[in-house]
């Protein structure tokens, strides 16, 4: 089991969001892995000096890069998926059976995993 974070995760943890905060105190200590998209974080990151708390937590993120190959075979599946934001396809990729994504956008991350025929849990933030 991991931990993914979208975009609208790191967000929250730039904005200190309490809930998501405990979730990633939770990992922690039980040690599970957190994942994230290079993409998403490309998305939410501006200023290191002014994210301090997002610097810290990536830290300790294991941040997947949208290489050639993720890259077709994230074409793939919004194509398949009828979707259309690449960032969340990746994040969709890097989420298995059993993993908790936390997302700002259930909705697509939800059809997304469908179309990729895992069972994984989709919690909003």
């Amino acid at each position: 089991m991991a931990l993914i974070l979208d975009a609208g995760a790191l967000i929250a943890i730039d904005r200190r969001d309490r809930t998501v905060g405990a979730m990633l105190r939770v990992a922690q200590s039980d040690q599970v892995v957190v994942r994230t998209s290079a993409a998403a974080v490309a998305q939410t990151w501006r200023d290191g000096a002014r994210q301090a708390n997002l610097a810290r937590v990536l830290a300790g993120v294991d941040e997947r890069a949208l290489d050639p190959e993720a890259g077709r075979r994230v074409g793939g599946l919004l194509g398949a998926s009828g979707t259309s934001e690449v960032v969340d396809g990746h994040v969709a990729l890097l989420t298995g059976a059993g993993d908790d994504l936390l997302t700002s956008d259930p909705g697509d991350l939800r059809r997304l995993l469908e179309s990729r025929g895992v069972d994984a849990n989709v919690i909003g933030v």
